[in-house]
């Protein structure tokens, strides 16, 4: 049978224990000599008690009644979320760590090092009542259990460390909309102790602030964080030290170049293929017009759809409604040239029927060559051919007519108010003209756009 012997001695504040064990040839074992810890890592001995938590009444702040708390602060950004425009906010995932002094805390070690406790322990002691300003929605991280961390040094130094996400309010100018630069605020500040009592502060200043290299963003591009301390009055109960995290954001424009810029150019250049359409294809001109037309309004009505109502104009609705300008334009000047059309056919058969019989004109085949007669040469003949007139001898007709009228025997017998010279409109004209007039004026326009936004 196995018998235990336990033997101790003390000397000072040193205690051993002296472990003996018969086994079971009658024969005992060395004895074991072990060193009691530290008091303050000692098992045996309650936090509570160590701290002396029942002594004093946390809820009042450190030295109360005199100089106002000194509390540092600093930040570990893990990630920054989203960014909304819709909503006009951000969110963060940030580490929010605060140091003070608290004599209260104090406690003996003879080795000089920290206790560190969860958050049962903070529930208990005065801790540093932080909020954020302007914040929708916030919440502390509790997987696997509260993210928070309290360490106390035997000198009463306190580090209070939490894990949290933050959505907080961010004012942005879209007036330069996608070509923007947008610089959010978070804002940490005491709810409860003014200056007199709490001077909150950056521990070390711009260095307070420390990011993760692989945050990113999808539309922005984070060119700086950096931090600043204002005073934040408040009427009713007076001045607050507020700290500010500030971070500057730049859009990315290739996804708004892919998505809203190209087709918006590419619909404007569709539009101008009507130009080079005989402007007596009606179906043809017609459907690209309205089809045009009916694309630019989608464009505009899905990039709306995902911004803000706004009372200003973007950057975006400038470039996208002038494209819609174009476009509408290209439509009416095809009404225009069909119209003008209309009113030249009629006119011109008006005046065949005012017209004598030109049969006394001698060998009308030649004289619609002759350029000193009608005022068309051969090349004129040739090149434009029957573009745009009526078929079945039109323009045979049309020469027949302005010779006719320059014989003072025939042109005697019409009226002589009204001259086919003054009849006639060029509408093949218009169509060449906007070849060119249209692509230099919308070339004109980019230029001046993307030098003013870019």
């Amino acid at each position: 049978m196995q018998v235990d012997a336990v033997l101790g001695s003390q000397a000072g504040d040193l205690q051993t224990k002296q472990v003996a064990k018969r086994d079971q040839n009658g024969g005992w074992w060395s004895p074991i000599y072990k060193r009691s810890p530290d008091m303050t890592k000692s098992p045996m001995t309650k936090s509570e008690q160590l701290l002396r938590i029942d002594d004093h009444d946390f809820t009042m702040r450190p030295a109360f009644g005199g100089p106002p708390i000194p509390v540092g602060v600093d930040v570990q950004v893990e990630s920054l979320d989203t960014i909304s425009e819709v909503d006009m906010d951000f969110t963060m995932t940030l580490y929010l760590r605060h140091y003070w002094k608290d004599e209260r805390l104090s406690f003996p070690s003879t080795n000089n090092q920290s206790m560190t406790f969860d958050s049962r322990l903070v529930k208990k002691i005065w801790v540093p009542d932080m909020f954020f300003v302007h914040s929708k929605r916030s919440f502390i991280h509790d997987t696997t259990t509260d993210n928070v961390m309290l360490r106390v040094y035997p000198d009463g130094n306190v580090l209070y460390s939490l894990r949290v996400t933050v959505t907080a309010m961010c004012n942005m100018d879209l007036s330069r909309f996608p070509l923007d630069t947008q610089t959010c605020s978070l804002e940490i500040e005491s709810y409860a102790y003014t200056d007199d009592d709490l001077m909150l502060y950056w521990k070390k200043g711009n260095e307070s602030l420390n990011t993760d290299d692989r945050i990113s963003l999808s539309q922005f591009l984070i060119q700086k964080f950096h931090t600043t301390t204002k005073l934040a009055f408040y009427s009713s109960t007076g001045w607050y030290n507020r700290l500010y995290i500030h971070f500057t954001l730049r859009r990315h424009i290739f996804f708004f170049l892919l998505q809203t810029y190209f087709p918006a150019t590419l619909m404007v250049m569709l539009s101008w293929v009507s130009f080079w359409i005989d402007r007596r294809a009606v179906p043809a001109r017609v459907p690209l017009g309205i089809t045009t037309v009916l694309t630019m309004s989608t464009i505009i009505t899905g990039v709306n759809a995902s911004m803000p109502r706004v009372s200003y104009i973007k950057a975006v609705d400038i470039y996208l409604w002038v494209s819609f300008v174009f476009v509408f334009l290209s439509v009416i000047e095809y009404a225009a040239v069909n119209y003008l059309s209309t009113v030249q056919e009629r006119k011109e058969r008006k005046l065949r029927e005012r017209l004598p019989c030109t049969c006394g004109i001698g060998n009308p085949d030649e004289m619609m060559i002759d350029p000193q007669i009608t005022g068309y040469g051969s090349m004129d003949v040739n090149t434009t051919g029957n573009y745009g007139m009526p078929e079945n001898g039109g323009r045979q007709e049309r020469i027949l007519a302005q010779v006719a009228l320059n014989d003072p025997q025939i042109a005697s017998q019409v009226k002589p108010s009204r001259g086919y010279v003054n009849i006639w409109i060029d509408t093949h004209a218009i169509d060449k003209y906007s070849r060119v007039v249209f692509p230099g004026a919308y070339i004109l326009f980019n230029i001046i756009y993307w030098s003013i936004y870019s």
